[in-house]
């Protein structure tokens, strides 16, 4: 279907009215069970890949990666070792090797494809950690990480899984955490307490406005003060392929860890997040398990559970290996761009509009906006308005307490004409 039907929600209790029991003694027979699957389940959610999805960060996978992904769900592979999944785990081994020159990092980088962003900056935290005991065996106070307060949710949740504290470090006008300002929050602290900070989590792409930390300046500050620099580039780390804003990310190539997820701007299917690793061996140290039946997977090659906080996964970078392999890295670079070149477009029109306002600066492929005189609950109203009407899925975001509506452009099937229909309903 092109585009997919937009769909949207059902309450609980329609679906279960609608659906009946579904799981039964006898079961209801394949060809039953596919027909609610298509008639009743699958309309009840919100197609991430259609053009005028633009809330949150969507997703818009390859024709290619979908069907790769079929592949590796009909297969059946185990790709936690190389023993039993190397044809696979080469193949992500070898787009692992492509992002992270994409992004700079030295030869001897690698890394491994876990399920999201959570996963991918818990796991990267986790090895940071390990690495500060081993380099700091005497310290028994709390550990603490450095991240700004625009950073993802998933580094407070990270930070509450592993019992260590996060400080916040304060952003410049332009909303980016500043090595600067890392260095002030150093200062500051108790020399005990300053002892237990051991990374600091930037962002390369904000999920909110897209903002792009300074990286090099917080790459000095970790190597003057010996932190773990990560770099969250779950979402906007892909614009790494795009020339017209590569130079934003100077210092991400400095990173001791990188998450990239390809689920969001790289046109793969959910679940997939790319972690990277400076030193894969910082990773195995704190990564690998140990038991009498997995001590007998070394192969000469390094495991995929080894490298992340997982020991069963399923090939999850081959939709994404397929896609790129099936279309080259020119057309991956052409999409980013287009995507970005509407975020531009965009913000030409909300500037021409009479009643709307561009909201701070935008970047990437991100644009916040305001409507003149509207307050939380005409937003609100508008957003299910239009999903009720299958025309767009656009949802109210804040900015400095402050409802306004929130562009996230993901998809290079949008196009112009999408953008100005949703803008003239804001006029009504």
């Amino acid at each position: 279907m092109d585009p997919p039907p937009l769909d949207g929600p059902q309450p609980a209790e329609v679906l279960s009215r609608v659906a009946g029991t579904t799981i039964t003694e006898a079961g209801l027979g394949g060809e039953e069970a596919l027909r609610l699957y298509a008639d009743v389940l699958t309309p009840a959610t919100i197609s991430t890949d259609h053009p005028r999805f633009l809330a949150f960060v969507p997703g818009a996978p390859t024709e290619a990666s979908i069907l790769a992904d079929l592949l590796v769900g009909a297969s059946s592979i185990y790709a936690g070792s190389w023993r039993e999944g190397a044809g696979l785990v080469h193949a992500e081994n070898e787009t692992i090797r492509f992002l992270c020159d994409t992004a700079g990092m030295p030869a001897e980088a690698g890394g491994v494809f876990v399920s999201g962003g959570t996963a991918g900056n818990l796991s990267a935290l986790v090895a940071a950690r390990d690495r500060a005991r081993r380099e700091r065996p005497d310290h028994r106070g709390r550990w603490t990480i450095l991240a700004s307060e625009e950073a993802h949710s998933s580094v407070e949740a990270a930070a509450r899984v592993m019992d260590c504290d996060v400080a916040l470090v304060p952003i410049d006008d332009r909303r980016r955490m500043t090595g600067a300002a890392v260095g002030e929050v150093l200062a500051s602290m108790e020399p005990s307490t300053a002892a237990g900070c051991f990374a600091v989590s930037a962002t390369s792409g904000t999920t909110n406005l897209g903002v792009i930390d300074d990286l090099a300046s917080l790459a000095d500050v970790c190597e003057q003060h010996g932190l773990w620099f990560h770099v969250d580039g779950a979402y906007g780390a892909a614009g790494l392929l795009a020339p017209s804003v590569r130079d934003r990310f100077a210092g991400i190539e400095r990173a001791d860890s990188i998450i990239i997820d390809p689920h969001k701007w790289l046109f793969a299917p959910y679940d997939c997040c790319a972690l990277l690793w400076k030193s894969p061996d910082d990773a195995v140290r704190a990564h690998t398990q140990h038991a009498g039946y997995l001590d007998t997977l070394e192969y000469g090659s390094m495991n995929p559970s080894d490298l992340a906080h997982h020991l069963s996964r399923r090939a999850r970078g081959i939709p994404l290996w397929f896609s790129l392999a099936t279309h080259g890295v020119a057309a991956y670079r052409d999409a980013v761009e287009t995507t970005i070149a509407l975020a531009n477009a965009a913000v030409e029109m909300i500037e021409a509009a009479p009643l709307l306002e561009v909201v701070g600066e935008p970047s990437l492929s991100i644009v916040c906006f305001r409507r003149v005189g509207w307050s939380s609950a005409h937003y609100q109203e508008w957003s299910d308005r239009l999903l009720r009407r299958g025309l767009a899925f656009v949802t109210p975001s804040a900015v400095d307490g402050e409802t306004v509506l929130r562009f996230c452009f993901i998809n290079p099937l949008t196009t112009g004409d999408d953008i100005e229909l949703i803008l003239s309903t804001l006029s009504d």
